[in-house]
């Protein structure tokens, strides 16, 4: 050991030596003395070279690092061990060179053999470097250079090295024997020598263990078991020497190779997974360069430590593993992307199963090249296989072509297949399944699955299908029913249109008016159908009270279908060109000489009457009445193909067309040619202006003149001209050799030149001496939105019309007609509107009259035309237009029917017109349908106008202080819609839809008027489609002997209306109040029919006047005389200053159309007398008193409101409709001699309260019912045997009964049960054949009917207490101790019965009968708790919920069992609550004593 004099770390020489020499001595390969060093002067791997050569060049072995010796300085090391103390190893190792050439060992200067030269423990040599590895020899520049200190050493301690591997050509004995030669020469210096076991990693045990035993038999040797490859144990080695030569050190502890090296892989394996999880983390991208990744990684405690044990050739091993996996996964990640893409792409290009189902992958890659959209989905790579190309570094995501070629591909292809083929057999199914759902009729609005379920558990759609598709098709189901049931009740509330149309303009029904609304609409099956969908149900109401508030194109319930928006868009299409095409028609029509005919006919008939024709001609000129007509003819066989093109009428442009037939066959040809005619020419027609085309039906002459066949060609012939409103030539009498004749001919010719003529009447230039702007009749037609027509139907007797032209700017639901109305042409302004735009009309504009349209299929459209009649003041004329299919309907389809008739009672009793329009007859765009209508609006214009003025002008004459018997209503609008005048902005809030009732007009004459007038309209007879003015109306009472009326002999006098006479008669019965009497206007006046009241007559009425026939007074005092009336207006100027004048400037105050029919003002007034009726409640007095008694819960069978007679019992309130005098005056003595009036009802508070729980329910006495449980149980019978009968019979019967418990059963029934059972304790339930539902209430009432509950009122608050804590477990085990405080006769019945209802709730599914519906059920029966005590009402959901958790926990409380899993309202309360249920308001339930009062309680928890 070298002294260190400066207090230096103490520095110590190891010598390694080992067997050296030849390949003869040693073998192929060293002892691994080399590597031993290396390791540990060098430990790192990087620096680790297994390869250490012997054999030199002479230059080598010259050189700096070997220095001629046979001996290599590899350096020193610094050791700090455990105890702190630090010290420098230097470490020698002793070889032996041998010369590459000779092989032989290097001549040096010390010549002593290797067993000598080890032990030596002094060496020298000059300027020796370190040496590092072979590669240094020769090159010692490029590595580092440091020299052997001082250039000497002495030796401290040996470390003997002997390889215990198998070696190469060397025997571990001859290994053994150098050994031992060299350990005596080495054992002579007396230094410590430490043996090392080099090549463990490659051990045989024999050899360690040879070893083992030499060792042992050495004294003080030690063994240090090695391996430098794995680096294990060499430092152990140098330590232990370390230690024999400084013994201050601590003894290392010397471990086994195995031990040693299992730590060393650990330590290994540690660090070498933190360094891919490094490199994991790290390097994402496999096209990252190892360089980048080192000089990222560098410094790293993972990597840096990875390098240390592993190298950095490892280390790249790593990365490159790496980045190739990540490479891999990156083609996967793609290839996957790829087979994912696939399927959906088959299914976009081969999604028809009967195209693929029989094709091969290889032919379906046929079709998939040749679609269309192959490029989108493929593309095709020139490298292949594409995962070794650059597409896989491409972001182009169309799958590679080639990569179809895959048996992953063909397999997803047969999938495909194979998924088609299920997805059709499911589609199947699940239609099938839909189906049979369909015919499941009981299925309602808002009824779930689970109710459901088990009516169609058999079926085998249902059984095919999965869970989720059955519930998507029930879905799909329910909500088809839904929309279905929201519709119809839509539809409910529009037939129900007078039960809204007095609703008040806050916008804010009163609570009786929606009672009155909901009772009304409760006897609907329609509104009882959405029962379940309560909410959208009232939402839906609300909505359309919403509407009725505000009705306009934005809020209309159609949406789309909204009248407004379709009549806005037919007109902007329609009558976009105003004057286009029209130029010709008005101003060019040349003097009419030339006749284009096109002749129709089957099999020759049309060429026979070409012939004819021409045979009557001069060189196809045809004289008739006076004129030559120039004729070209065009026979055409009803089979051409000709006909079905339009194209001929716009090159051969015919005038007209004869239709020649001579059998029912070439009849029925004809009209069918007619109506495709009709159809291709409508269909195809660009100028609307252009002629219609006539058609003349004309009947061939039969050769044989006793033909039986004539008779019933003309009938049919005259049947299909009306049908199709064209001309009919019938045979002319006679016997005739030819089958046409001249009269027919001209016949023919005249219709055609009638028929011009009358389309240019139409057509003569358009009026300029009025403004566009000014119109002489407005008129509003209405229509229903949503009603099965199109608005082309209504609209197309005015587009079709030559003078129909587009109103003015900003009035996009307005047209102009130019009619001539009278001798003159009129402009009438047409405003097509919906009903609830209508409904917003002004008062303060002007409309002439009203075309109403309603659909006969429909009964809301019926009914919104009443509720808006009702309101239409009644001398505006009225045009009534039912639309439907065709005149089949009228007399095949009821329903048609009776609205068509409804339409024309109505039409009838207020002298309306009738009409009705077919949407299938070809012939339905007639544009004269309308003309009678405008012309009787525009005879009574005078009167309208003087109507209205004379409303402006009362209105304005109206003080604050004077009672206006017309009071200004915005309900009682005249018909005038707001979009006429902008300008007017006066109503800044929508009106509502209709008006009260009455409008403070008083209806009902007082008593004694009503016993002195009678007006009788019952039994009126009108036509089946018109409604002429006249000889309908009659007086069927027996009128008082008077004179005669006499003639009036004025020569311009008019018929009086006998409507408007009625309606003056009726003003002069009118309401006292009233300072005027109604006038009647001249024109609507007639005599002939009707009788005027004596003079004596109106005396005794108070009127005074010598005119044997006259009428009241007027309101300042004149007598109008009925024979004056006839000229008022066609009076002169002679006539300004005279008496019929100042008649004339009266004009009559309009009243309403529901004061003139029955049928508006019954419509009208029967649901307020219907709900007035129910709800009058105790008012009705003793006997109706008595007669709602009798009735408590349930009212009459058709009508739970009231009788259907019940609002006829007092009469029609209106003064239109006659009541009977005599009638009358019994009604008056019956109020003068009533009853005394009721006396005052006590408030209830007097009335003594029912006790909470009588004694009994029982009406006879028993000895078993209603006696303590003690009485009835003995120790061997522990349950009372009627509790066992009742029990067996319903978990016998009953576990599938829906309801059980909750449903109540007959009472009857179940006193007979108990009756029975008094009389024979032996009785069985199964013969009686009772309901379950009886023997369920039988059980319950045994409950109701003991002295005390089964639940002891004592244990009450400490069940209440127990319900209140939060954690589940501890509740459970509170209740549990508190069940074991009831008495032993309680706690078994409660036992039983729990366990009973427990059995009953795990059929809950059948039953509905859930834990908690039967705790609501049961609670009341098994505790019987005091309902007065409002402690007891807070504490009803607790109580509820105990019972609840007794029946889920059965098993835990009676039996043992573990605790129940449950989502019910038991277990954990909500996080927002401290206790099992909430805070509720006290509950009013009912005593629930009597069994049969439970229906009440619903399958929902009180929560």
């Amino acid at each position: 050991m070298a002294k260190n004099k400066d207090a230096r770390p103490p520095t110590f020489a190891v010598s390694v030596v080992g067997l050296s020499g030849t390949e003869k001595d040693k073998g192929n390969c060293g002892v691994g003395k080399s590597c031993l060093c290396n390791r540990y002067v060098r430990p790192d791997a990087d620096n680790y070279y297994s390869e250490h050569t012997s054999v030199l060049s002479t230059i080598d072995f010259g050189g700096r690092v070997v220095n001629n010796d046979h001996f290599l300085y590899w350096g020193d090391v610094c050791h700090r061990g455990d105890d702190g103390l630090d010290c420098r190893i230097q470490i020698i190792e002793q070889t032996e060179f041998i010369d590459d050439q000779t092989f032989l060992p290097h001549r040096s200067t010390n010549l002593q053999p290797y067993t000598k030269r080890a032990a030596s423990t002094k060496l020298q040599s000059a300027e020796k470097l370190m040496y590092i590895c072979t590669d240094q020899l020769g090159l010692e520049q490029d590595f580092d250079q440091k020299q052997m200190p001082d250039g000497k050493l002495n030796i401290d301690g040996f470390v003997l090295c002997i390889d215990v591997s198998k070696g190469c050509n060397r025997k571990f004995d001859d290994q053994m024997k150098f050994v031992n030669s060299l350990y005596s020469h080495v054992a002579k210096t007396k230094k410590p020598i430490v043996v090392a076991a080099t090549k463990c990693d490659e051990c045989v045990d024999q050899h360690l263990r040879d070893l083992q035993a030499y060792v042992a038999s050495k004294k003080n040797l030690l063994l240090v078991e090695t391996s430098s490859r794995t680096n294990v144990n060499v430092e152990l080695c140098f330590n232990s020497l370390l230690q024999q030569l400084d013994k201050s050190r601590g003894k290392p502890k010397t471990v086994p190779y195995l031990e040693s090296y299992k730590v060393q892989r650990q330590a290994v394996a540690s660090v070498t997974d933190r360094f891919e999880k490094l490199m994991v983390q790290t390097v994402r991208d496999y096209h990252t360069t190892w360089k980048a990744v080192t000089n990222n990684l560098r410094g790293q405690s993972d990597y840096e430590e990875f390098i240390t044990l592993e190298g950095t050739r490892k280390a790249r091993n790593t990365f490159s593993k790496h980045i190739a996996q990540l490479k891999h996964e990156h083609i996967r990640k793609r290839r996957e992307e790829y087979l994912t893409t696939l399927p959906k792409t088959l299914n976009n290009m081969l999604n028809n199963l009967d195209e693929v189902e029989h094709l091969s992958w290889h032919e379906a890659q046929s079709v998939i090249r040749n679609r269309h959209d192959f490029q989108f989905w493929f593309i095709i790579l020139d490298q292949t296989p594409w995962d070794e190309s650059d597409h896989v570094d491409n972001s182009d995501r169309r799958i590679p072509f080639d990569l179809l070629d895959t048996p992953e591909a063909e397999r997803i292809y047969r999938n495909h297949v194979q998924h088609l083929l299920t997805e059709k057999r499911r589609g199947e199914m699940k239609e099938r399944f839909k189906k049979t759902l369909e015919r499941v009729h009981f299925i309602g609005a808002g009824q779930p699955w689970e109710e459901v379920m088990c009516f169609v558990m058999e079926d085998e759609a249902y059984k095919y299908i999965t869970e989720m598709d059955r519930r998507d098709v029930y879905a799909r189901h329910q909500q088809e029913i839904v929309e279905r049931a929201k519709e119809e009740f839509q539809e409910m509330l529009f037939e129900h249109a007078e039960l809204f149309y007095d609703l008040d303009l806050n916008a804010t029904p009163s609570y009786d008016k929606m009672t009155e609304i909901h009772s009304v609409l409760s006897e609907e099956p329609r509104y009882r159908a959405l029962q379940k969908l309560a909410p959208d149900r009232e939402s839906l109401l609300l909505k359309h009270i919403g509407f009725v508030y505000h009705p306009t194109k934005e809020t209309c319930l159609s949406g789309q279908n909204c009248v407004d928006l379709k009549v806005e868009q037919v007109l902007a299409n329609r009558l976009v060109q105003l004057d286009h095409g029209r130029s010709n028609l008005y101003y060019n029509n040349p003097g009419v000489d030339k006749l284009n005919l096109c002749l129709l006919g089957k099999e020759g008939l049309a060429q026979e009457l070409a012939n004819e024709i021409r045979a009557q001609s001069t060189d196809d000129e045809y004289t008739l009445d006076g004129k030559i007509y120039e004729l070209e003819l065009l026979p055409v066989d009803v089979n051409s193909t000709l006909l079905f093109s339009h194209t001929w009428v716009s090159t051969f442009k015919p005038h007209g067309c004869f239709c020649v037939f001579s059998s029912i066959e070439s009849l029925n040809s004809i009209g069918d040619c007619i109506g495709r005619i009709r159809a291709e020419i409508a269909g195809s027609r660009r100028d609307r202006f252009a002629q219609p085309l006539p058609f003349i039906l004309i009947l061939a002459n039969q050769r044989d003149s006793i033909c039986k066949n004539i008779p019933i060609l003309r009938h049919q012939g005259q049947q299909l001209a009306n049908k199709l409103q064209c001309t009919f030539v019938d045979i002319p009498s006679g016997a005739f050799p030819r089958k046409f004749t001249e009269f027919q001919i001209k016949q023919g010719l005249r219709a055609v030149l009638d028929n011009m003529k009358h389309n240019f009447d139409f057509l003569a230039p358009l009026p300029s001496i009025k403004d566009m702007s000014d119109a002489d009749l407005r008129i509003v037609m209405c229509a229903m939105c949503w009603d099965p027509f199109s608005v082309d139907l209504i609209l197309s007797p005015f587009l079709d019309s030559h003078c129909c032209s587009a109103g003015p700017t900003g009035q996009s639901n307005t047209l102009i007609l130019d009619k001539i109305l009278g001798d003159t042409r009129r402009r009438i302004q047409v405003t097509v509107l919906s009903y609830h735009s209508a409904i917003g009309v002004r008062k303060d504009e002007l409309v002439h009259g009203y075309i109403l349209v309603y659909s006969a299929k429909r009964k809301a459209s019926m009914a919104t035309l009443r509720a808006f009649l009702a309101e239409v003041q009644d001398v505006i004329p009225v045009q009534m237009v039912a639309i439907t299919d065709s005149q089949a309907d009228f007399f095949e389809n009821d329903a048609i029917k009776e609205l068509m008739t409804e339409g024309e009672h109505i039409a009838t009793e207020i002298v309306a017109k009738f009409t009705a329009l077919y949407s299938l007859s070809q012939y339905h765009r007639q544009t004269e349908v309308f003309t009678p209508f405008f012309n009787e609006v525009y005879e009574k214009r005078q009167s309208i106008e003087s109507s209205f003025l004379f409303d402006n002008s009362s209105r304005e004459c109206t003080t604050g202080a004077s009672e206006d018997v017309f009071p200004t209503s915005p309900h009682s609008h005249s018909p005038a819609y707001n979009t006429y005048y902008p300008d007017s902005d006066d109503d800044n809030e929508a009106p509502p839809p209709y008006s009260p009732i009455g409008d403070d007009v008083q209806l009902l004459p007082t008593p004694s008027e009503r016993a002195k007038y009678r007006i009788d309209l019952e039994g009126n007879e009108y036509p089946v489609h018109s409604t002429p003015v006249g000889e309908h109306e009659r007086n069927h009472k027996v009128p008082p002997p008077v004179r005669p009326k006499p003639v009036l002999t004025k020569p311009n006098v008019r018929k009086l209306d006998p409507n408007l006479l009625k309606t003056i008669e009726a003003g002069m019965r009118s309401n006292r109040r009233m300072p005027r009497s109604p006038l009647a206007h001249a024109d609507d006046v007639e005599t002939s029919e009707n009788y005027a009241d004596p003079v004596d007559k109106l005396r005794s009425r108070g009127y005074l006047n010598d005119d044997i026939y006259a009428v009241p007074e007027d309101s300042h005092g004149r007598l109008i005389k009925i024979r004056n009336l006839g000229g008022l207006h066609h009076g002169g100027p002679e006539e300004e200053n005279g008496y019929e004048r100042k008649a004339n400037s009266t004009a009559r105050r309009p009243s309403k159309y529901k004061h003139r029919s029955k049928i508006l003002f019954s419509k009208t007034k029967m649901y307020q007398r219907r709900f007035q009726s129910d709800s009058d409640g105790e008012e009705s007095g003793p006997a109706t008193q008595k007669k709602k008694k009798g009735r408590a819960h349930r009212g009459s069978e058709e009508d739970p409101l009231l009788s259907p007679a019940d609002p006829w019992k007092q009469g029609i309130d209106n003064p239109a409709i006659t009541s009977d005098p005599e009638q009358d005056e019994k009604k008056m003595k019956k109020k003068k001699g009533g009853k005394p009036p009721k006396e005052p009802k006590k408030p209830k508070s007097s009335k003594p309260a029912k006790p909470l729980y009588p004694p009994t329910r029982r009406t006879w006495d028993s000895n078993y019912f209603g006696v303590p449980l003690e009485n009835l149980v003995t120790q061997d019978r522990p349950i009372p045997l009627f509790i066992e009968k009742c029990v067996d019979y319903i978990e016998k019967t009953g576990l599938t009964t829906e309801g059980l418990y909750r449903v109540s059963g007959n009472k009857t029934d179940q006193d007979n049960i108990q009756k029975v059972f008094d009389q024979d304790h032996s009785m069985d339930l199964v013969v009686l054949d009772v309901a379950v539902n009886a023997a369920a209430g039988a059980l319950k009432a045994f409950f109701a009917d003991l002295p005390d509950p089964l639940i002891p009122y004592s244990l009450h608050p400490e069940l209440v207490e127990a319900a209140k804590i939060v954690d589940f477990m501890e509740r459970l085990l509170v209740l549990r101790e508190i069940v074991k405080k009831f008495p032993p006769v309680n706690y078994n019945v409660f036992k039983y019965i729990i366990t009973h209802l427990n059995r009953v709730s795990q059929h809950s599914k059948m039953t509905l009968m859930t834990p908690d519906n039967l705790s609501i059920c049961f609670w009341p029966t098994l505790m019987r708790p005091d309902f007065e005590n409002m402690d007891t009402l807070s504490t009803t959901k607790l109580n509820q919920s105990v019972v609840e958790c007794f029946i889920l926990q059965s098993d835990y409380f009676f039996h043992g069992g573990e605790v129940a899993e449950s989502s019910s309202s038991e277990g954990t309360p909500p996080p927002h609550c401290h206790s099992m249920v909430e805070a509720l308001l006290p509950l009013q339930l009912p005593p629930p004593l009597q069994p049969q009062i439970q229906h009440h309680l619903q399958p929902e928890p009180l929560l």
